[in-house]
């Protein structure tokens, strides 16, 4: 849903390759801070940036979680790094059917990155000592959407995966356990 056109604070994360060593510190911090209770634990697989890592060519790329999409891309293109190919999907931030990156290993639900919600600056910007990750801030006006919370994205996420009458069927049958 669109709204009307509003200043809005933008954050985003800016990668600079040359300058990052592939230690996977950002994957660290991330995982513990979405940790429950949070930095009660470390599962790089709950984390919302990944380590994209070719050890032949020593290249690192970090990936941000980004956006749900409920059908894979229908966009094939390899792109050549250092005379290297990889496939759009190495770097996709994105959490679809295609692969299980991104998604929360015990729920399969759709992880996105949430810019560590109250922190300064986020915590991979934060333990990054490389210094390859850089936190920005700028205001551009935006037509605002309207946000889905946690719970309407986990849930158009198992409707798309399930169906709407299975999931009320589902909700159904555990209400009357009680």
């Amino acid at each position: 849903m669109k709204g009307e056109l509003e200043k809005k604070k933008v954050k985003t994360i800016k990668v600079n390759l040359d300058k990052c060593i592939g230690c996977r510190a950002c994957e660290v911090a991330c995982s513990a801070f979405h940790a429950k209770p949070k930095y009660s634990s470390i599962n790089p697989a709950r984390s919302r940036i990944r380590m994209v890592i070719d050890l032949l060519n020593d290249e690192y790329v970090p990936i941000r979680a980004s956006e749900y999409t409920k059908s894979e891309c229908n966009g094939r293109q390899v792109y050549t790094i250092n005379e290297k190919e990889y496939s759009e999907c190495s770097f996709c931030g994105a959490s679809c059917p295609a692969r299980d990156i991104f998604k929360e290993p015990d729920s399969g639900l759709p992880l996105k990155c949430d810019m560590c919600e109250d922190e300064k600056e986020p915590l991979c910007v934060q333990v990054c000592r490389a210094g390859a990750l850089i936190y920005e801030e700028r205001e551009e006006e935006v037509e605002e959407d309207v946000k889905l919370g946690d719970m309407e994205t986990g849930l158009k996420s198992l409707v798309d995966k399930h169906g709407l009458q299975k999931i009320a069927d589902t909700v159904a049958r555990m209400s009357q356990k009680g």
